[in-house]
């Protein structure tokens, strides 16, 4: 067995399972930002009478949206669900202005190897780098399972294995590389299946990068991604919990030698260039010379697939002595209280502020532009986002490229999608 299927099994109490099998088993933590944790709290409250969460120890609520409501319906929005949290002994709530969700949750220590975890988010498969099964569910499947009972409902995915190997050229980064398997895969490329990430390439990043391919493995529609967990992994989990008990306990689920796939997928990262994912869906990706030259109006770093600590390094190294191009709006978030506050110790953010660029709290930024990011009808965004699709940041003409935070870098320097390779220092 692979590594998804030992948790699967173990959780559900059984010795093993195979690709088809449908278990039912306990899980060890549910995640909501404010968006889903409203919607799933109202179909508790209203279409479960009654009813009582099983464990409220394994529910996190982060809003990571509304981090300063800028309308009455959305502050209702979050106060309804901090009521709904303090009926029910939900302590696991991190308010406005934590971050991105999954980056909170990862930074506080609370997913380990071989949890199940489940999220109201699509990008719920990121907890898949720290050797855990985790995946996105409904809301109605997390009201009536999760919240009542603690459990879920799985049939164990078929398994595809990318083996990446090779050296980047300059100026590509994991970002690129992930971005590449979208569109290499397609966006229906591996329905329902689980994708493991691996090969010398893979084993060669840390656990930040490593995050970045099952972050995105549902924009292939993947039920899940995961990296086999290693010392790497022992080592990253460790530093977050200290000399806990949960330290103590920690056990890797890892694949036997014998382990099944339904296919193996060869890449070699050093043919892959700096990759754009262009308008109007994630899996639109091309080399990016595809968009070079585009003029852009907005540029940022942040997300759930930007505003890493290594993001904003890069920007703030691009930008030392220089400024933004004065065409360009340069939004730089990030993606957790922890990484806020490295980079101001770094100095970072003065770097950035001298440069022209714009500070934003801790949160999923420009996403869905609930408070900052929305576009006009003709203006084009470049970032490190995870999604593109029209209408979602501001107007559905308004045009938005999905790069790497190098890319990014590069373009707010210029007024243009830049190709970063042809800038010097960079």
């Amino acid at each position: 067995m692979n590594m998804v299927e030992k948790i699967l099994a173990r959780k559900s109490g059984q010795k093993s399972v195979a690709p088809g099998d449908v278990v039912v088993t306990d899980i060890d933590l549910m995640v909501m930002h404010d968006l889903s944790a409203n919607f799933v709290m109202k179909v508790f409250d209203n279409e479960m009478e009654g009813a009582s969460i099983a464990d409220p120890a394994k529910l996190v609520f982060a809003f990571d949206h509304n981090f300063a409501p800028a309308t009455r319906e959305a502050a209702e929005a979050l106060a309804a669900v901090r009521r709904f949290a303090a009926r029910h002994g939900i302590r696991n709530l991190f308010d406005s202005g934590c971050g991105s969700i999954h980056h909170v949750i990862m930074e506080a220590g609370l997913v380990t190897p071989g949890m199940i975890v489940i999220g109201c988010d699509s990008h719920t498969p990121i907890y898949g780098a720290l050797g855990a099964f985790a995946t996105g569910v409904g809301n109605n499947s997390m009201a009536a399972l999760g919240f009542a009972h603690g459990k879920g409902w799985f049939k164990v995915p078929e398994t595809i294995q990318i083996h990446f190997h090779g050296t980047p050229m300059k100026g590509v980064g994991p970002r690129d590389i992930s971005q590449f398997l979208v569109g290499h895969l397609g966006e229906d490329g591996a329905i329902y299946e689980a994708l493991e990430y691996a090969g010398p390439y893979i084993q060669s990043l840390d656990v930040n990068d490593r995050s970045l391919f099952p972050l995105q493995a549902i924009d292939v529609g993947g039920k899940c991604g995961f990296v086999n967990p290693d010392e790497k992994t022992v080592r990253y989990v460790r530093e977050l919990l200290g000399n806990s008990a949960a330290a103590a306990r920690l056990e890797l689920f890892q694949n036997d030698a014998d382990a099944r796939y339904a296919h193996i997928i060869d890449i070699d990262v050093s043919r892959i260039e700096p990759q754009v994912a262009c308008p109007p869906t994630v899996g639109n990706v091309k080399p990016i010379d595809a968009a070079v030259g585009t003029p852009i109006d907005v540029a940022e770093a942040g997300g759930s697939t930007g505003g890493r600590l290594s993001d904003i390094r890069t920007l703030a190294r691009c930008l030392t002595n220089r400024r933004v191009h004065p065409g360009v709006r340069l939004q730089v978030v990030a993606a957790s209280r922890g990484i806020y506050l490295a980079a101001l110790k770094e100095g970072l953010f003065e770097i950035l502020h001298t440069a022209g660029a714009n500070i934003f709290p801790p949160s999923a930024g420009s996403n869905q532009a609930f408070n900052m990011g929305a576009l006009a009808e003709d203006e084009v965004m470049i970032s490190t986002q995870a999604r593109n699709f029209p209408g979602r940041n501001g107007h559905p003409k308004a045009r938005h490229f999905l790069a790497s935070a190098l890319t990014v870098a590069a373009s707010a320097l210029t007024g243009r999608i830049t190709d970063p390779r042809t800038l010097e220092d960079l």
